[in-house]
């Protein structure tokens, strides 16, 4: 039995079509949906919740107040400590036998903590490509587009650094042996898996893509006003955290171990229709262009940087000129004043010279008067 938690919070719609995917799917493994309604703004959602909660195989824990995303999510992973898990963004949506295919991948490999699907919205677990942004691409739709993956990919994984946290099946020993999401420091959600994932790599554990599993996934409908806030405030947590992640992040993006698989999938698109041919067409010249703008964007703020260190070496060499007058100066009076205090002791000890002579002198003239008063 695996546990499907899904956090409940806003947006109705996105909702209401995310439980149903979950209900709907045809999968042999058995699970029962676990919702958390964090005390929603929205009364619609929180209904809907109770409606759902009301179907065979389905659970609705409530929170009393608005606890956070982490909170909800470890509320829900703690309910059964024997099961395996799979945490489900409330904005995600899945199709055909999703699940089976997902726990499959987590069968093959006993040292598999978490697995992630492909997704249209998954940072490094992106089809067509990171970044895309036109929701499930082409015109198949997202239950054949998935199928098509199953067909395409079946049984290929990719290890990967970290979990996509909108969709990820996560062992219950993993869980066991790394602990909950650290709700301390992100509790509004938010970097919250991959700091478990790091957490749990550090134990000896790892990560895969199931290649052959394709869920939308919408993005921040929970936090859609202050998401660029709050994943920004997470990400600088994480980083402070692991150090390392933003260098494994960037050599994974570097090898592109997944490039294959996308390719694969591109050419099985374009196969099945023209109309498919030309969307997989499009999707890669704006992937060229996003590409290209990207570049510019660095290499404009090469040039900032470059003019920058530029300008501050100037202003250093400046400054450098400066203080190395000022010192030639400083050494000059210094010298100065050890020429005058040199001379200032000459003539001091000529004076104690003419002193001492003097006082000779008086000597002998006193002694010369005592000698003839005395005759």
């Amino acid at each position: 039995m695996i546990d499907v938690v899904v956090p409940l919070y806003r947006g109705l719609d996105e909702s209401r079509r995310c439980l149903e995917s979950v209900l709907g799917a045809t999968n042999r493994t058995p699970f029962e949906l676990v919702m958390v309604d964090d005390a929603s703004p929205e009364p619609a959602v929180s209904a809907l919740a109770r409606e759902v909660a009301g179907r065979a195989g389905a659970t609705l824990l409530v929170n009393e107040r608005n606890r956070g995303f982490v909170h909800s999510v470890n509320r829900a992973m703690a309910l059964h400590p024997e099961r395996d898990i799979v945490l489900l963004n409330s904005d995600a949506e899945v199709a055909n036998d999703w699940l089976d295919r997902l726990v499959a991948h987590a069968a093959k490999d006993a040292k598999v903590a978490t697995v992630t699907p492909f997704s249209n919205n998954a940072t490094i677990c992106s089809y067509p490509y990171e970044g895309w942004e036109g929701g499930v691409p082409g015109g198949l739709g997202l239950a054949r587009l998935d199928a098509l993956f199953a067909r395409v990919l079946g049984g290929r994984s990719v290890e990967i650094p970290t979990a996509v946290g909108f969709c990820m099946f996560i062992r219950r020993a993993a869980l066991a042996q790394v602990g909950a999401f650290d709700e301390e420091r992100f509790g509004r959600g938010y970097a919250e898996e991959n700091d478990f994932c790091l957490r749990a790599v550090e134990a000896g554990w790892k990560h895969v893509l199931a290649c052959d599993v394709f869920a939308f996934h919408a993005g921040g409908v929970s936090f859609s006003k202050e998401k660029e806030a709050l994943v920004r405030a997470a990400t600088e947590k994480l980083c402070a955290l692991h150090p390392q992640y933003p260098a494994l992040i960037e050599a994974f993006q570097a090898r592109d171990p997944i490039a294959e698989s996308r390719q694969r999938i591109d050419a099985a698109r374009s196969a099945t229709g023209e109309e498919e041919a030309l969307a997989v067409a499009r999707e890669r010249t704006t992937e060229r262009h996003v590409l290209f703008a990207r570049v510019e964007e660095l290499t404009r703020l090469a040039q900032t940087l470059g003019e920058s260190i530029t300008r501050m070496r100037a202003e250093s060499e400046a400054r450098e000129a400066v203080l190395t007058r000022e010192l030639a100066h400083t050494r000059g009076e210094e010298e100065a004043l050890r020429k005058g205090l040199a001379n200032a002791e000459a003539i001091v000890r000529s004076q104690l010279a003419e002193l001492e002579r003097l006082k000779a002198l008086w000597g002998v003239r006193l002694a010369v008067r005592l000698e003839r008063l005395k005759s």
